[in-house]
């Protein structure tokens, strides 16, 4: 790592842990927001210093690197999304130990990268969980902050969420649930074929597969 990398890096990294707050942790894991190293730090104060910081991709690899998740997150907001490559996507999301690091790096990075859509199947069909999420996180964002992308990219789409649905765990079958909802509310077009697939899910055997439909179904139907 070069000299004023490693220096800036190590600037940051003092400022995350300047404003630890270890009094929140018990909290944050009884959520889900759990991670070796967890500084504590809310979101508000990450994004502050984010625009103190300004986009800086190396800085962001570093950080990520760094295993802290509240550094992981400030670094999907000082990424520069048109500069990831597949390779360093895939690598951050092999990485990731909790679901608002994974929904984080979706919603300040991934999405707007051009690589983004790709990564959805291929995240979709991983085998670790937080890996899987991002594929389903990654779709949901991209529901809502893809605007221009016609609705027959999602459509095609939905059969992942089906293949996906009778996965019983927890930060899984929450982020197919989350897709299937923001596809459905994306579009007059789109509400019809998402509820479609809620009612199918409504008829199958697996617990998970069930919840996931009848929660869509009562939300698209509002």
């Amino acid at each position: 790592m070069p000299n004023k990398l490693s220096r800036r890096l190590h600037e940051v990294l003092q400022a995350l842990r300047s404003q630890a707050r270890p009094d929140q942790l018990d909290a944050l894991a009884r959520f889900g927001q759990a991670g070796d190293g967890r500084l504590g730090l809310a979101v508000p104060t990450l994004r502050t210093l984010a625009r103190e910081l300004g986009r800086d991709h190396e800085l962001a690899l570093a950080l990520w690197d760094s295993g802290i998740p509240d550094a992981q997150i400030l670094a999907g907001m000082v990424a520069e999304p048109v500069r990831l490559t597949a390779g360093q996507m895939d690598h951050w999301v092999a990485g990731m130990q909790a679901w608002d690091v994974c929904d984080q790096a979706c919603t300040n990075a991934f999405v707007k990268s051009p690589l983004a859509w790709e990564a959805i199947p291929r995240w979709a069909a991983r085998g670790p969980e937080f890996e899987k999420r991002a594929g389903f996180a990654l779709l949901a964002v991209a529901a809502v902050h893809q605007k221009t992308r016609p609705d027959v990219d999602f459509l095609a789409r939905l059969p992942l969420i089906e293949a996906a649905a009778g996965d019983d765990r927890n930060f899984v079958s929450k982020a197919v649930n989350w897709a299937l909802r923001q596809i459905g509310k994306r579009s007059a077009g789109l509400r019809e074929p998402a509820l479609t697939v809620a009612e199918r899910l409504c008829l199958r055997e697996e617990k998970s597969a069930r919840w996931i439909g009848h929660d869509a179904r009562r939300e698209l139907r509002a």
